[in-house]
């Protein structure tokens, strides 16, 4: 692989990315975090957020996590905040590794991030492989075995370190991400710009659109399920979901899956009671979410609820239920799946809460 080539093109062509201009460990480990399986033009304003907000590890140490899920609603996978929030902690208090192995040791961080931090931030001699890496080394090397076998996984590990030229880490593994990310695509590559298109076993083979291999995986199975707006004196209420699992932490709509062919105002009386001690009367039905999570795609009816009286006396399943003015709703952690219910319930709409935000994918 051309080094020279393709450090002078990422030169020449790298996108003036906020973080490039200040490498330090906070905000390159922040914008880390952040892009993990989501597009840079997307996170980039909650990045810019978190710093102004947060302006250090230790600002961020010191928050409270419900005011970090709110902060990051919106952004998906949410598994991530959480993480991002318990290792704030952790470097508030050793500091910042400069090794991949010392981040490896950080809540949250893999191989891929403990490599890019290490390499872009202390400029240690360190490989990663992420979406980007992937795709440019198997196309270079015309490797057609499945790109998510572990042997394959193995194998790009080792070529990534071999390539990796001594004392400019930082800058090649940018580069090898810049190319992945805007001329190695996966779909329409443009070859004609590529650096590197003159040694590339793909590009000579002529299809370089066939890799990486990665076989269909099979479809994702559909569920249902149903939630229900319960309002007493003008505000609605909202329970917590417990902090482990899809969705952790974040605050909707009470209601739960669906059993079966179970009806859904049934399925909502049942939720209600079990969950939170109320005895509620499903009055209309406002609609349906329809919602794709990495590993199932829901359809969640949405339902306005009939009954006004105490706050719920227990929450079952729940972390914590409470009772939410309008106002009240942007201190919250709330999901994208909870804000569009909520925007079929009309419930805080004159809120910041709904402001245009991109609808992602979620995963535990």
């Amino acid at each position: 692989m051309n080094t020279d080539a393709l450090l002078s093109w990422f030169r020449e062509n790298a996108r003036p990315l906020p973080w490039r201009e200040r490498p330090d460990p906070y905000a390159v480990w922040l914008s880390e975090i952040m892009a993990q399986q989501t597009r840079i033009e997307t996170m980039l304003p909650y990045w810019q957020r978190f710093l102004e907000r947060w302006p250090t590890v230790n600002d961020l140490a010191q928050a409270e996590l419900d005011d970090v899920l709110s902060a990051w609603s919106g952004l998906g996978y949410y598994t991530r905040a959480r993480n991002l929030h318990a290792a704030a902690k952790a470097l508030s208090e050793r500091g910042f590794p400069s090794t991949a192995e010392g981040w490896m040791e950080i809540p949250g961080v893999g191989r891929y991030t403990a490599g890019a931090v290490a390499s872009i931030a202390f400029n240690a001699d360190e490989p990663l492989v992420d979406g980007n890496v992937e795709r440019v080394l198997t196309r270079w090397h015309y490797i057609t075995d499945d790109a998510r076998a572990p042997a394959t996984q193995r194998r790009l590990w080792e070529l990534a370190r071999a390539h990796l030229p001594p004392g400019r880490a930082g800058d090649w593994n940018q580069a090898l991400m810049e190319l992945g990310a805007t001329v190695c695509s996966p779909r329409r590559p443009r070859c004609e710009r590529c650096p590197l298109s003159a040694g590339c076993g793909a590009y000579r083979a002529g299809d370089p659109e066939s890799l990486p291999n990665k076989p269909r995986k099979g479809e994702s199975p559909e569920v249902r399920g149903v939630c229900g707006a319960w309002f007493s004196g003008g505000r609605v209420l909202m329970a917590r979901r417990p902090d482990e699992g899809l969705l952790g932490g974040l605050w909707e709509l009470p209601g739960q899956e669906l059993v079966a062919d179970e009806p859904e105002p049934l399925a909502l009386i049942r939720a209600f009671s079990e969950r939170l001690g109320l005895q509620v009367k499903p009055v209309a039905r406002l609609g349906q979410v329809r919602h794709i999570f990495t590993h199932r795609k829901l359809t969640l009816g949405v339902w306005l609820l009939d009954g006004d009286g105490a706050p719920p006396p227990q929450h079952q399943g729940y972390s914590a239920a409470r009772l939410v003015a309008p106002e009240e709703l942007v201190e919250l952690g709330v999901s994208t799946l909870a804000r569009r219910s909520l925007e079929l319930v009309g419930f805080g709409a004159q809120t910041t809460l709904f402001a245009a935000q991109p609808t992602v994918e979620y995963k535990v």
